[in-house]
């Protein structure tokens, strides 16, 4: 008689990126994720700086891909990925610890009916965390079911839709910009 294994998580998830010349900003957002992905993927389109070493150094999947376009891009890194559900972030994106929480709690329990979770992004620019102006709070989805969405919209302003429920995780996903 063989001993019971310890639990699988409810869900897999794997972390899918799309970098160029993003050395300076992808450890954060690698470092972000351990204990949240199971898995991350990133598609480089054509990085000239240390990019896919520092990924490959972290242990994510690196894959070559010339750039489409955003969607394209975004679309073709989430194709990628062994699992259904993947959580989709920019290098210059990282998640905060009670969004990692928030994430590990939908691991272990399942999503039940839910097909997305929107994320709230808090932008800084220059410098400064923005509270206001549209920037803060700024919903996102960006953890989903592959099966039941994808990214649309128009370069670059690029969105996921899911057919199914939604809901909103607690924490922020830090974006870094400028």
């Amino acid at each position: 008689m063989t001993a019971p294994s310890a639990a699988a998580p409810a869900l897999r998830i794997t972390a899918c990126i799309i970098t160029r010349d993003e050395e300076d900003r992808i450890d954060d957002c690698l470092a972000s994720l351990v204990g949240v992905a199971d898995e991350v993927v990133v598609v480089d389109s054509g990085s000239t700086d240390r990019t896919r070493a520092i990924v490959a150094e972290r242990g994510a999947r690196v894959i070559e891909h010339a750039w489409p376009g955003h969607v394209q891009q975004k679309n073709h890194a989430v194709a990628q990925a062994s699992s259904d559900w993947v959580l989709c972030l920019d290098a210059d994106e990282r998640l905060s610890a009670e969004l990692a929480r928030a994430i590990g709690r939908v691991k272990a329990a399942g999503p039940g009916a839910v097909r997305g979770f929107f994320v709230n992004r808090h932008t800084r620019y220059l410098g400064r965390w923005i509270r206001h102006g549209g920037w803060y709070p700024q919903w996102r989805l960006r953890l989903f079911d592959r099966q039941a969405g994808a990214w649309t919209g128009t370069d670059p302003h690029d969105r996921v839709e899911v057919a199914g429920p939604t809901a909103r995780l607690d924490g922020d996903l830090l974006h870094d910009t400028y």
